[in-house]
């Protein structure tokens, strides 16, 4: 479908509230249920207070799950140390945070010369204007809806003021959103100019995580066509 940017509607389910003893099992659940890739959380218990997988899981995940896009949100206090260890382990996109580098344009050349996509990420309380230096360099820009650590947050809406000012400068940016997103809350995201988006606890947790997974869908490609016919 025609977008606003040329931007496409993307859903993908966070892991981190699955079962992990049979993660394989339901990631290949997920891509069942319509999921366009699996957003992976990395957590070093520095950058965030939580804990959980590396790059050996990642690189068993593949095997398993070889044809499903891996989005990996490095939620770490030295990203720079493990961009080739995740490239190894099958990963896609390298998801950092502006917040964890002082050299973030390194270490997107570093992501990118390990044959992986760049993303970028930002918490609630960095400024927008923080990151639009780099949106040039990067293929994706994350806009954290909750404070990065923990799933099961409750959507914070003043971040559409951030995706907002990114879809107006960067038409063409893929622009993702995590953390509370879900059925309630989905238009505030699409509507501001969401396209990629990170649904945990409302898809994995669900009873029927296709429908919801269809609904999001639904949802956000309504806002890409209205937002782009109203530019027309």
């Amino acid at each position: 479908m025609a977008a606003p940017c040329g931007c496409m509607c993307k859903i993908g389910p966070s892991i981190l509230n699955a079962d992990l003893s049979c993660l394989a099992t339901e990631c290949l659940k997920m891509l069942d249920c319509g999921a366009d890739y699996l957003h992976l959380d990395v957590m070093d218990g520095h950058f965030v207070p939580n804990l959980t997988f590396g790059a050996p899981l990642v690189k068993c995940l593949r095997k398993k799950v070889p044809n499903a896009f891996f989005d990996m949100h490095m939620m770490v206090a030295n990203p720079e140390q493990w961009v080739q260890d995740m490239a190894d382990a099958g990963a896609d996109q390298y998801t950092f945070h502006l917040e964890a580098t002082e050299k973030p344009l390194e270490l997107i050349q570093q992501i990118k010369q390990a044959g992986m996509k760049v993303g970028i990420g930002i918490k609630p309380g960095t400024p927008v204007e923080d990151v639009l230096p780099f949106v040039e360099h990067v293929d994706m820009v994350l806009v954290m809806t909750v404070e990065p650590g923990f799933g099961g947050q409750s959507f914070m809406a003043d971040m559409m003021t951030k995706v907002e000012v990114l879809r107006h400068k960067h038409r063409q940016l893929d622009i993702e959103v995590d953390g509370g997103v879900g059925p309630s809350t989905i238009d505030a995201a699409a509507r501001a100019g969401a396209n990629m988006i990170v649904s945990g606890s409302a898809v994995v947790k669900s009873d029927n995580p296709k429908q919801v997974i269809a609904l999001l869908r639904e949802r956000t490609e309504k806002w890409i066509k209205e937002n782009y016919e109203a530019e027309r």
